[in-house]
């Protein structure tokens, strides 16, 4: 059941880093605007004007160096209210690695770019899985990053751990510039069957035609996610700063702060805080 008490209104998904050309190597050059710093006081601004409470920093780096800089930003900024990060799930040092980090209050999940992984079956490698596995021990989420080619691995893996903590990372990634639901739609709902996966709303403008996109773009796509979890299983989140490629901030936002004006005040608080609060385990603040 979603409260109905007023909840903190949380940013899911957002990313901060210092731009480094050899690190940042997924930044190609259409995405120049974003090859650059961008910090927590870049975004307070942004998320007081939207009237949000705080966000959810995710790796943006496979590196553990970026994971303790984001936990030592999350220390110094209330605001950042948990670090997503990566630890190597396939590496044999895996458990003493997480116990390293799991005494961090803040870390609250981690994540691997699957997305740029070749192999549409990366996820279900023995190693891979294996690591999936010693997460559940430190009491970790993990963030799913794929596009609609890896959905089939992705449904087995998480009904593979079904006391696992998974949340699906913008959606999947469906072709919104082409206008096409399917066979993205169809992966999208047999996954969503699994009841220890949450969906973000998050990352879908960069999949738009880049400013370019008109609201109702987007409509049919919210409309299968919605069907598929259910208001309880969905939060917010604004992709930050990639976001900006195609969008403004608060319009990023305002796609699904609109969109859920329809639904009754409980499960609007579930979307916009209550549900990552849930999800995540946040500590109380």
């Amino acid at each position: 059941m979603i409260s109905s008490k007023i909840q903190k209104k949380i940013d899911a998904h957002q990313h901060f880093w210092q731009y480094d050309p050899t690190e940042h190597t997924w930044m190609t050059d259409e995405m120049a605007a974003i090859r650059r710093d961008f910090l927590p006081p870049d975004l307070k601004p942004l998320l007081d004007r939207v009237g949000f409470d705080g966000g959810i920093a995710v790796q943006a780096r496979q590196s553990l160096e970026e994971t303790r800089w984001l936990l030592e930003l999350a220390a110094r900024c209330e605001f950042i209210r948990g670090v997503v990060g990566w630890v190597d799930l396939r590496s044999p040092g895996l458990p003493s690695r997480l116990a390293e980090l799991a005494g961090q209050e803040k870390l609250v999940g981690v994540r691997h770019i699957v997305q740029d992984e070749p192999d549409n079956e990366f996820m279900l490698r023995e190693d891979f899985r294996r690591g999936i596995a010693h997460l559940e021990e430190f009491d970790l989420a993990y963030d799913v990053l794929i596009y609609p080619r890896q959905l089939g691995a992705a449904i087995r893996l998480v009904e593979e751990f079904p006391r696992q903590r998974f949340v699906l990372d913008h959606i999947a990634k469906p072709p919104i510039a082409e206008g096409k639901r399917e066979p993205w739609a169809t992966g999208l709902c047999q996954l969503a069957q699994s009841p220890n996966l949450y969906c973000k709303l998050s990352g879908m403008v960069t999949e738009a035609r880049w400013k370019a996109w008109q609201a109702d773009d987007f409509r049919p796509y919210l409309d299968v996610v919605f069907e598929a979890f259910g208001a309880e299983r969905l939060m917010i989140g604004s992709d930050w700063p990639v976001c900006t490629l195609s969008a403004s901030y608060e319009a990023a936002m305002g796609i699904v702060l609109d969109y859920v004006t329809q639904l009754p005040p409980a499960e609007q608080n579930g979307i916009l805080g209550g549900n990552c609060e849930r999800f995540y385990k946040l500590a109380a603040w």
